[in-house]
């Protein structure tokens, strides 16, 4: 059997995040990662396009836990002993420079995921990490004031553990038998599937100031929408996708939503299209885009309210400008399923988090043993949020786990 003082279980961004802050400040200590792939932070290799979304420019913890469906409330007290700015000022101490982009999303400046990679290769050396790949977990178990671990090569047993592992129904099951509650997992991340003539053949198009509703519950969203050959994705759609996981799956990802693609009233707009009845009354209607919205989505609605290509503005009757209104502003659609936001698969669901102190990041129900990452019941939109509660969550274990 291996003796290790610490073995963080998964070899992914919290694993590394806790397992070098750990080394640094305990150098006496043996840390060893244990990852079931050939090779660890794959997720971290194809976050971002790529590029990997490090974290996002929100450096007030009050504002930044409301990017969190589940956790908002767990995450406050400890994104005030670290959060954004530690998580730049780590990155830039080890020479990886960092870019703010408009949108808040904050990316190495060489926009490539393996500068990160490379940056905790590094330093796992550094600090003499052991990482042992190949290493999928088989059983956990507790005795004494030890953890005994099989893997598929070989016995451990430590001190304490850490469990980074992200969403992994396997080592959910193992906490299950050692007495911990864990949430159903559902997606949390993911686009809606739309078959609509609105939106057919019109891919890439973006309408930026757009509200969506799902009929039938309080969940909305307001932010830019995209079409795709699928249905509609974008922010406007993942915000609803992490905010409504639970209620959606309930629904089996078949439900409605309401679009407003211009963000006015019905009535608002209704006195608008009139006032472009006599403005533009010679000119035809499908070729007249109104609202600053995108052309072919402009000329999708107008057709969709019975309006010829030909049709002049001065000869609209009442019912035409009044469905031409809905369709502006309350357009319902049908979602009909769900695909995943690129390679970027996140899960609601996880420990539960009344089991965790939140001070510490270890279990209330098992002394010695810890938790960072997605492994608990926390997720977050889209936009470096995810990341970050990774590193929060590594880096207080990383501070606690040491002590006697």
């Amino acid at each position: 059997m291996i003796e290790k003082d610490i073995i963080i279980i998964g070899g992914g961004a919290a694993g590394f995040f806790a397992a070098i802050n750990i080394a640094k400040q305990a150098p006496h200590l043996n840390v060893a990662i244990l990852e079931r792939g050939q090779t660890g932070l794959a997720k971290v290799k194809v976050s971002g396009g790529g590029r990997c979304n490090v974290t996002h420019a929100e450096f007030i913890p009050s504002e930044l836990v409301q990017n969190y469906p589940r956790g908002e409330r767990e995450l406050l007290g400890p994104f005030h002993q670290f959060m954004t700015g530690d998580t730049m000022a780590w990155f830039e101490e080890r020479g990886v420079a960092l870019n703010i982009e408009e949108d808040g999303r904050i990316f190495p400046a060489s926009n490539s995921s393996q500068t990160i990679i490379d940056c905790f290769l590094s330093e796992a050396e550094q600090y003499k990490v052991d990482i042992l790949y190949s290493h999928a977990l088989k059983t956990l178990t507790h005795k004494g004031n030890q953890f005994q671990l099989d893997t598929t090569q070989g016995h451990f047993c430590a001190n304490k553990i850490v469990i980074a592992t992200g969403s992994n129904a396997k080592i959910w099951d193992l906490l299950e038998g050692l007495g911990h509650k864990v949430a159903q997992a559902v997606p949390s991340l993911f686009t809606f599937k739309i078959n609509d003539a609105r939106i057919k053949d019109i891919p890439g198009v973006v309408a930026e100031q757009v509200e969506v509703k799902i009929l039938g519950t309080n969940l909305h969203s307001e932010a830019p929408l995209l079409i795709t050959h699928w249905g509609m994705s974008a922010p406007a759609i993942l915000k609803l996708s992490a905010f409504g996981a639970l209620e959606i799956a309930k629904r089996d990802y078949q439900f409605q939503i309401q679009v407003n693609f211009i963000r006015e009233s019905f009535n608002d707009c209704l006195e608008a299209l009139k006032h472009s009845k006599l403005a533009l009354a010679k000119k035809a209607v499908f070729k007249s885009t109104q609202f600053n919205l995108p052309k072919r989505l402009w000329q999708k609605l107008v057709l969709a309210a019975h309006i010829s290509e030909e049709g002049r503005w001065a000869d609209l009757n009442k019912i035409q400008i009044e469905a031409l209104t809905r369709e502006l502003t309350q357009a319902v659609f049908h979602v009909q399923g769900k695909t995943t936001f690129k390679e970027e698969f996140v899960t609601a669901g996880g420990i539960a988090l009344n089991e965790i102190n939140f001070k510490t990041f270890e279990s209330k129900r098992m002394p010695g043993l810890y938790f960072a990452g997605e492994v608990l019941d926390i997720d977050a939109i889209t936009g470096g949020f995810n990341f970050q509660n990774a590193w929060t969550g590594a880096y207080i274990v990383s501070q606690n786990i040491t002590k006697p």
